[in-house]
């Protein structure tokens, strides 16, 4: 195996992880940048209060795509390089950083929750589908989309360690990157908490989250934090 191919392999996941379909496709579709209105963030969620719900479904599609594509091009295309789990976790970790720290768009992304589960499907199909089925139950019982991501995130690793061997190949490293990303998930949510923690969190389709978020642009001082 050349020993260079793990890292191009790693940098190409990173650069396609860096493709903020958030701003990609509000930009073709004619809308606002999703980076200055709601709340700043370049994810599908911030999209959808544009009003454009076709928008907001293209852009969960692409950046769970970006996150799957590299993942199963190291797991099904790599042995016949010599890239086996190592390289597999190092590229699952380079798309999602990718979408956190885009290269592209002055290293300012979105909080991973789509990008994260395409990486998850790409490494196990049933893994991904658990952490699917996971968020989907908390969102509908709660109707809160950030304890929705923060509990499947803090979940993941734990599917993984339960079934590991027996719905998939379990490997040390591809576990060490899934406790990263859960751990990046979390501190990228970190004011979701508190707002959670204050009952100040707007509802999957609350009139706040409809209008209010979406009627008030980001401040300049608050893009500059983000």
């Amino acid at each position: 195996m050349n020993s260079t191919l793990p890292i191009v392999a790693t940098v190409v996941a990173y650069l396609i992880g860096s493709l903020s379909f958030a701003v990609i496709v509000s930009a073709v579709m004619g809308l606002n940048d999703p980076r200055t209105y709601g709340s700043g963030n370049p994810g599908a969620t911030n999209v959808l209060r544009s009003g454009s719900k076709a928008a907001a479904a293209l852009t969960l599609l692409l950046d769970a795509v970006k996150g799957l594509v590299p993942v199963l091009l190291v797991k099904y295309v790599g042995p016949d390089y010599g890239l086996h789990d190592g390289t597999l976790a190092l590229v699952a970790i380079g798309a999602f950083l990718g979408h956190l720290f885009p290269v592209f768009f002055k290293f300012k992304g979105g909080k991973g929750v789509a990008t994260a589960l395409g990486v998850l499907l790409g490494i196990s199909g049933w893994l991904g589908l658990l952490v699917l089925l996971t968020w989907l139950a908390v969102a509908l019982t709660t109707r809160y989309s950030s304890l929705s991501a923060l509990v499947a995130a803090v979940l993941a690793p734990v599917y993984y360690v339960l079934l590991g061997g027996s719905l998939w190949n379990y490997d040390q490293s591809v576990l060490l990157a899934v406790i990263a990303m859960s751990a990046l998930l979390l501190w990228r949510h970190a004011e979701n908490i508190g707002r959670l923690l204050r009952g100040q969190e707007s509802k999957i389709g609350s009139k706040k989250d409809k209008t209010a978020a979406a009627a008030k642009p980001v401040s300049q001082k608050k893009r500059r934090r983000r």
